[in-house]
This record gives C-alpha cells, sequence and structure tokens, in this order.
C-alpha cells in the first residue's frame, strides 16, 4: 500500500549554513519536482522551501523509493549525503500531522505566523503545475488549509500574529531603541521585505529601497513613501545606513566584508547592524568580525522568536488538538481510499448476478454502505458477504430438491 512520507531540514534540526545548501528558488522548483517524480516508486510529490525550512511531502510505495528521492535530489543539488544527518523524516499519520502544523503556524519560528500558509500555498500550486500531486496530495493539501484555518479561527494563537519579518524589525528596535532618526536601507522587494517595511514604516525610520528590479522598488518606496535606491549604486552609499535588512531569493552575498570595511571607514566606525533573513544568505558572515559592525541572520533571530513563545504555548496545545483531530479524519480517508480498488472490483465481479438477484444487490449495497462507514472491518464484511451468497444459493438448491422430490 502506498504511504505519505515528509522529509527534510527546518530550522529545528538544521543550521543556515546546512539549510542554505538545499534552499530551492521557484525556477529551481518546476525543475527538480518532474524529475525526482520519475523514480520507480514515488507516486506524487511537493516541495516546499522556505527561509526556516526545505521539505519534501512525497506519496510512495515504500521507504526505498523516497530514499532513493532523497539521494536524487541531494545530487541534483550538488550536495554533500552526509547533510542527511541534519534531516527529519515522518511517515503515515506522523507525516500527515507535521504536515497540518506547518501549515497551520504550529510548527514555525515564530509561532503562529501567518506567512507560512502563503509558502505552502505556493508550493502545492508549483507542483500542480508540473503535474506531479495526485489524489493524495490533493487531499492533503485541501485538509491542511482547513486545519489552518480551524486554527486560527478556534485559537488565539494567531491573535497579533506576527512573522520573521517582524521579529528582524523587533531586533533591530531593541538595539537601536527610538528608531525614528535610524536610516534604514532594506535590500529586496519581495514578500518578507515588503513585511519588513511595513513594520518599519509604523516606527517612523527613514526607509531607503534598493532591488535588482528598479521598478518593484520604486512601487514599493511609493506606497510607503520611502525613498528608492539604484541597485548597482548600493556599495557606493551603504555608509549612510545605520541598518541593513537582506530579504532577497539570490543565491550569492550582495554584501561582502571589503565592501562593509570600507563603508565602515567612511561612517568613522560608527556601530552599523545587518539584519539577513535571507535563504540562502546573502550578506557575507565575515563582516562579524569587523569592529563595530553586528551580524544577525535567521536563526539568531530565534531567540527573540522563543519569548514569544512562551505567550503563545497554551493556544499551540490547542491548535494540536484541532491537528490530530483533523489527522483522524484524514487517516479514515486513506483507509476508504485503499478499499475503493476493492470496492469497483466486487461490483464489477458481481454485476451479472447483481442484475438476475436483488438479494444480491441488496447485500453488495449493504456491504459498501458498511465498508464506506468503516473502512477497517472491510475484510470481515467481504467474507460475510461471500458466505451469505454462498448460503443463499445452498437453500436454493435444496428447495429446488425438496420441489422435485414432493412432485414425484
Amino acid at each position: 500500500m502506498e504511504n505519505i512520507f515528509v522529509w527534510g531540514l527546518n530550522f529545528k534540526t538544521a543550521p543556515i549554513e546546512q539549510r542554505e545548501l538545499l534552499a530551492c528558488s521557484c525556477e529551481e522548483t518546476y525543475f527538480l519536482l518532474p524529475v525526482i517524480k520519475t523514480i520507480p516508486g514515488v507516486r506524487e510529490v511537493m516541495l516546499l522551501s522556505t527561509c526556516n525550512r526545505v521539505e519534501v511531502y512525497a506519496v510512495a510505495e515504500g521507504y526505498e523509493p523516497v530514499n532513493r528521492l532523497v539521494i536524487e535530489l541531494l545530487q541534483l543539488k550538488g550536495i554533500d549525503l552526509r547533510i542527511r544527518k541534519h534531516s527529519f523524516f515522518f511517515e503515515g499519520l506522523q507525516a500527515v500531522a507535521h504536515a497540518f502544523r506547518v501549515a497551520s503556524g504550529l510548527d514555525s519560528m515564530v509561532v503562529g505566523e501567518s506567512q507560512i500558509v502563503h509558502q505552502f500555498k505556493n508550493a502545492y500550486k508549483i507542483a500542480k503545475d508540473v503535474g506531479t500531486t495526485g489524489k493524495v496530495l490533493n487531499r492533503l493539501y485541501e485538509k491542511a488549509l482547513r486545519t489552518a484555518k480551524r486554527v486560527r479561527t478556534e485559537t488565539g494563537i494567531s491573535r497579533n500574529a506576527v512573522s520573521v519579518s517582524f521579529v528582524a524589525v523587533e531586533l533591530a528596535k531593541k538595539i537601536f531603541g527610538n528608531l525614528v532618526k535610524s536610516k534604514v536601507l532594506l535590500v529586496g522587494a519581495g514578500e518578507m521585505a515588503e513585511l519588513a517595511a511595513k513594520y518599519l514604516k509604523k516606527l517612523q525610520a527613514h526607509l531607503f529601497i534598493t532591488n535588482r528590479t528598479y521598478e518593484k522598488a520604486v512601487e514599493l518606496a511609493r506606497s510607503l513613501e520611502g525613498h528608492v535606491l539604484r541597485f548597482e549604486e548600493l556599495s557606493e552609499h551603504l555608509y549612510n545606513f545605520d541598518i541593513v535588512v537582506v530579504s532577497t531569493a539570490s543565491k550569492e552575498y550582495l554584501i561582502r566584508s571589503e565592501e562593509v570595511r570600507k563603508a565602515m571607514k567612511r561612517r568613522s566606525y560608527k556601530p552599523m547592524f545587518f539584519i539577513d533573513i535571507s535563504v540562502p544568505r546573502n550578506v557575507d558572515p565575515l563582516i562579524n568580525n569587523l569592529d563595530e559592525v553586528f551580524l544577525y541572520n535567521i536563526d539568531d533571530l530565534q531567540e527573540v522568536a522563543e519569548k514569544n513563545m512562551q505567550e503563545r504555548i497554551k493556544e499551540k496545545e490547542k491548535g494540536e488538538i484541532i491537528v490530530w483531530d483533523e489527522v483522524s479524519k484524514f487517516s479514515k480517508w486513506l483507509e476508504l481510499l485503499s478499499v475503493e480498488d476493492l470496492i469497483v472490483r466486487l461490483k464489477e465481479e458481481w454485476k451479472e448476478v447483481e442484475l438476475r438477484e436483488p438479494m444480491v444487490k441488496r447485500l453488495i449495497h449493504r456491504v459498501v454502505e458498511e465498508v464506506r462507514r468503516e473502512p477497517s472491518i472491510s475484510d470481515r464484511l467481504f467474507k460475510i458477504f461471500l458466505q451469505e451468497v454462498e448460503d443463499a444459493h445452498s437453500r436454493r438448491k435444496l428447495s429446488h430438491v425438496h420441489n422435485r422430490a414432493h412432485g414425484a
């Protein structure tokens, strides 16, 4: 029987140095999914890649196909197979529960953050676009969204919901105190960057935005009444900024140690703070060795996030109850899925008899109803059905013999 599996790395199992190796852009995901789907025994597959996790959701015939899938993925990414020591693996209902937790924000670094549901939707959309989902993952996705909605509406976990971007800005606030006089440069104009910009705007920081696509930077700056810096002028003007928040999909360092060294000299070594919430990282970690330069990456934000956790722990427990309630319902659907073929075969094999004998038709209807209500007893019900049919035939044969004898 096919089963559901989840394999991956997340902020609980692997540091950013490992996660960034496996991180996949949308373009990569479109390329990778059809390739790993061709592995024998793999029926369906979806790939979720965010700043805190890279996870593969698969429906497969067993553990071995999934193991080959993981090896193939790592080889395509050019990653040493030893990275698996930083990974996690779930199967069956544990895998289903994990998917529901992820979509609900219960497994996020900032518990209850809402951004993950959009990332989960996007991961599914890509898999759907390239044709690597099927009946099981389609259903898993629908139920994951249902669970996420229930967790948001039936608990207080999303009250005053925050995100990684919010935590980054909170850290900047903690470092500088009042941000009103601070000059902040936002590198990137994607969703996470936009969230950070909105928080910064509320704190009345002097906001500057740069992006490889100039038009995107202009659009975001206009909506937030900020200023635009051309991307190619980033190095030249870096010295002007107190705080630099970086959030892009680039796979290389956009801010290098030598550039920061020159900027510090020009600003007379006045402290400068970098917050890099990109995965892979976009700021050279060597800048931490420079005097009066402070760099925080996505993993450094976890300490801030954990303080938030204490206030949400009770709501998280309520969320867990909802998750397992939905897992139980999904489990029943999986059981039913496993007997659907048997039901189809039963109807097909007894089709002609059913047309001739109303009693058999009634028996089949009752069996199918009971199996759909409780799939776990399908084997017993099918045996009872066969025994009932056999007994009925025996009774008819005896009746026929008796009637002939009587007539003689």
